[in-house]
């Protein structure tokens, strides 16, 4: 077993997080209708992963949800609202970059940044230009539980770097972020266009490059359609769908995924969603993932701190990697919200089981950690 920080370090360093008090609204406006805003977050974790021989343990920046920092501005402009957006993740050693070999942590690179987005909306709904979410980004995630700040349809953010381990004890080279995707849309430097929303329904589409990556000329586009309304009685329900394209540059064919999910949220406080996805892959060789996935969440007001929400997930993929694999996950998470100093912290237990024909030993992971906005 590794452990790299003492515990009470660990105690120490989120207790520090936690207390951080609440910081007054970073909002300046102008005197014609304007703003400009300055926002952020830091999501450190305490992360255990056990890939049946051997634990890790580490104090990272959580993948789920990186830490960064951001600056939106609103300009009216007639009839219009002019927008631009400015947001980066902060570079912090992070999830994604350690696994049983040790760690790999890059650093603040170029592909850190998320947003620098322009955009114009009116009447005739929005026109968006820059570096910003496609059409496709979120609609493997529709997702209305309070739950899902921790556990959600991409099962696979804490510890996607790490090796399966055969059951003779020697590391494979599939990974768990090679054995599951829920193949959710990303964010490119794009142009791209959203309806006005109609009784609750609204549509977008995008064509753009990932221009901070150098070694990716592929083009991307897809479309999307997503619906959210709240019904009498004070049933709330949100569901999204999702085409999407990648043209690989050279010329060895293309990648097609068709996504969708929904979340339904009782007054009960119980809530269900569901996502699902296929990909067609025309390049010689590769596979054609698809998954599932469903989750039974409840979310209430047991403490005065704030809202606890609590929930249990199954995900269930096939032809990962390979044709003919099977991929099953499934977890469970409490998520406990602090008002006064506008933080959730959440305990989480995800479980990992690949097969291809030979024998793994399951991953799983223990998470602890506290996401602070501001």
């Amino acid at each position: 077993m590794t452990l790299n920080l003492k515990t009470s370090s660990v105690a120490a360093l989120l207790a520090a997080t936690t207390a951080i008090p609440a910081a007054a609204e970073l909002k300046y406006e102008n005197n014609s209708g304007g703003y400009v805003e300055l926002y952020g977050q830091f999501n450190p974790a305490l992360i255990s992963v056990d890939d049946g021989q051997d634990t890790e343990t580490r104090l990272l920046d959580n993948d789920l949800s990186n830490s960064r920092v951001g600056l939106r501005l609103m300009q009216p402009y007639g009839d219009n609202e002019f927008t631009f957006r400015l947001e980066t993740g902060l570079g912090l050693p992070n999830s994604s970059e350690w696994n049983q070999l040790g760690t790999d942590f890059s650093g603040w690179t170029r592909e850190d940044i998320r947003h620098v987005d322009f955009a114009l909306k009116g009447g005739y709904g929005k026109f968006s230009a820059g570096q910003g979410s496609m059409a496709s980004d979120g609609a493997a995630e529709t997702d209305l539980s309070y739950v899902g700040t921790a556990l959600y349809s991409f099962t696979n953010d804490e510890n996607s770097g790490f090796f399966y381990r055969g059951t003779d004890g020697v590391l494979s080279d599939i990974t768990v972020g090679d054995s599951s995707s829920n193949f959710d849309g990303g964010r490119r430097t794009r142009v791209r266009y959203d309806t006005p929303d109609f009784n609750g329904f609204s549509a977008a589409i995008a064509y753009g490059e990932n221009a901070l990556s150098s070694s990716d000329d592929d083009t991307y586009y897809d479309f999307a359609i997503a619906y959210n309304n709240t019904f009498a009685g004070g049933v709330e329900f949100a569901a999204s769908v999702a085409y999407a394209v990648r043209d690989f540059d050279n010329v060895s064919g293309e990648r097609k995924d068709t996504i969708g999910s929904a979340s339904v949220l009782l007054p009960s406080g119980f809530s269900f969603t569901a996502a699902a996805g296929s990909r067609d892959d025309t390049a010689s060789g590769a596979s054609d993932p698809s998954f599932w996935y469903a989750k039974i969440a409840y979310e209430g007001d047991w403490v005065a701190w704030g809202k606890t929400g609590v929930g249990i997930d199954y995900y269930d993929g096939s032809d990962f990697n390979n044709d003919g694999s099977d991929t099953k996950a499934w977890g469970i998470a409490v998520v406990q919200r602090i008002d006064s100093i506008n933080t959730d912290a959440y305990l989480k237990y995800r479980n990992h089981d690949f097969e291809d024909g030979t024998s793994f030993d399951k991953n799983e992971a223990w998470v602890l950690g506290a996401r602070w906005q501001f």
